[in-house]
């Protein structure tokens, strides 16, 4: 389980290392091309949602707690990506399935 940690550690959330891998590809995208966005995300305690104004000029922190770097989807990266431009903004969205490669 990692973090994802907005400005202060008063300001995180828990979110499983492999979703939190990906998360970071996408904000990190975002971000490089100056494109804020609304992160919205269900507390881990069951208490509720959070919503993040994530912006360039607010530091942000992942922490992951796993020794080894998650492997990466790159078909959940997009379709991140396309909840990130929404206009509800990113969401953490089911993991799609890999295609299989096709042995020929």
């Amino acid at each position: 389980m990692g973090r994802f940690i907005y400005d202060t550690s008063a300001n995180a959330v828990d979110i499983d290392d492999r979703t939190l891998a990906h998360l970071r590809i996408v904000m990190m995208n975002k971000l490089r091309r100056s494109e804020p966005f609304m992160f919205d995300v269900e507390v881990g305690d069951g208490s509720g949602r959070r919503s993040f104004w994530i912006h360039p000029a607010v530091a942000l922190q992942f922490h992951f707690f796993g020794s080894r770097q998650p492997r990466i989807n790159r078909h959940w990266i997009e379709a991140l990506m396309l909840s990130a431009s929404g206009p509800s903004g990113l969401s953490i969205v089911p993991e799609p399935e890999e295609p299989t490669p096709e042995k020929g």
